[in-house]
């Protein structure tokens, strides 16, 4: 299993999902442009060490990670109306989530096979980036038993 993240905005957000990866054993694949510098330190402080440690896979662009990933692309969006109580993950997907303003647009849509929606209150518009990946990534680690041990 696999945490993408589609044109990420903020090098914090980034930092906080580098460290979710490495706690979780799960790698991290950056699809860029992303709207920072990818060295920029607001980024090294969210990730503290394990940024170090558990180093993002970068891909130049969507047709470059298109070219080398493998399993289920599972694309969280608020626009489906597939809630994520209702998803059956399997140990190979690739969980993916688009950029923190404008999620993702409608060609990752079209590549994506499941669309997945995590329920929020009505009057909540989103959550923010990081929480959604770990959200997202426990209930994907708990039905297929990928949890660390």
């Amino acid at each position: 299993m696999r945490i993408a993240l589609f044109q990420p905005e903020i090098a914090g957000n980034v930092g906080a999902v580098l460290r979710l990866g490495a706690c979780l054993g799960l790698p991290v694949d950056v699809i860029e442009p992303c709207g920072f510098a990818f060295s920029d330190r607001a980024m090294a402080r969210s990730g503290m060490d394990y940024a170090e440690r558990h180093a993002a896979v970068r891909h130049a662009d969507w047709d470059a990670f298109l070219g080398v990933r493998t399993g289920r692309l599972l694309l969280f969006t608020t626009r489906s109306a597939v809630r994520l109580p209702e998803v059956a993950f399997e140990p190979d997907d690739v969980l993916l989530f688009g950029s923190e303003s404008s999620g993702a647009p409608d060609h990752v849509h079209d590549v994506a096979d499941v669309r997945v929606r995590i329920p929020i209150a009505a009057d909540a518009r989103s959550l923010n980036l990081s929480t959604a990946c770990a959200i997202a990534a426990g209930e994907a680690l708990r039905q297929t038993g990928g949890w660390p041990t």
